[in-house]
């Protein structure tokens, strides 16, 4: 069975333009258009880079954690204990993903 790591990345390299690459501090990165939207720390954790409101209201909900070494910057870290956080780590990168896709489509209109 494929770890939890691995079922967030095929999932999320499933997505229209979703790109992957190996992060420079290690796991994998997701860019779409040209944009992070995130990566992944092997099974266990995820950094999403938001807007720092949006930052604010995840934290707030209890969705994400402040980033784990830039707590005051928009970006934020998801830990992944087990099967019970799947769902909300691959919300988060949908999230940004609709949030970058709807951007740059707007942008160009």
């Amino acid at each position: 069975m494929p770890s939890i790591g691995e079922r967030i990345e095929r999932e999320v390299l499933g997505w229209d333009g979703v790109e992957g690459r190996a992060h420079r501090f290690g796991g994998v990165e997701f860019r779409v258009r040209g944009h992070e939207i995130g990566h992944l720390h092997g099974d266990r954790l995820a950094d999403l880079p938001f807007p720092r409101k949006v930052r604010e209201e995840l934290v707030e909900a209890g969705r994400a954690r402040p980033h784990h070494v830039l707590p005051q910057t928009g970006w934020v870290s998801y830990r992944i204990r087990g099967e019970e956080d799947l769902e909300g780590a691959l919300e988060l990168f949908r999230l940004n993903y609709e949030r970058l896709t709807k951007r740059k489509k707007g942008a160009r209109a």
